[in-house]
């Protein structure tokens, strides 16, 4: 146990060394711990997927310091990887369970209107909408798109109208 102490130290007063240590033993717990919450942890970004990124920084960077105990700490975290883990197969099970913990898309343009009550629900404005047009439609109207949507990972989508075949050219 003393030699424990003397790698890691104890309480928040640790060398640079024993805090280093702390850090490259944490950064290990984390990877495996992202390994059980699985890839949508990072790959997703809904506010879902968000929260074990903010609460496994918040929770872990307390046993680097030394400010919470070392096991504690790791079994908070491994609660929150697992948590992630089942809601997202849960949702994945119950589409609704699904809807409720990682949300729904926002139509925000569909017919050929702007649909402004739900932009103000995802708190988009029109020229946030052309904007984002242009940047990934790179047009400046929405002649060509059939719809718009706010995903639930904040990022919004176009669906560009289908492309009917001409039958008289032939």
């Amino acid at each position: 146990m003393d030699v424990i102490n003397k790698l890691f130290g104890e309480g928040e007063n640790q060398t640079a060394f024993q805090m280093s240590l702390r850090a490259v033993v944490i950064f290990v717990i984390t990877l495996l711990l992202l390994r059980i919450a699985g890839r949508r942890s990072f790959g997703m970004k809904s506010p879902f997927d968000n929260i074990i990124v903010i609460l496994l920084g918040a929770v872990l960077s307390r046993a680097v310091v030394g400010a919470s105990e070392f096991l504690p700490t790791i079994a908070s975290a491994t609660v929150i990887a697992v948590l992630h883990r089942l809601g997202a197969w849960l949702g994945t099970l119950n589409l609704r369970f699904g809807a409720i913990i990682k949300g729904r898309k926002i139509i925000l343009f569909r017919d050929g209107k702007l649909n402004h009550d739900n932009m103000r629900r995802a708190l988009v404005s029109e020229s946030d909408l052309y904007a984002s047009l242009r940047s990934n439609m790179n047009v400046e109207n929405f002649d060509t798109i059939e719809s718009a949507y706010m995903e639930i990972n904040g990022q919004i989508s176009f669906v560009k109208k289908q492309q009917g075949l001409d039958l008289s050219d032939k």
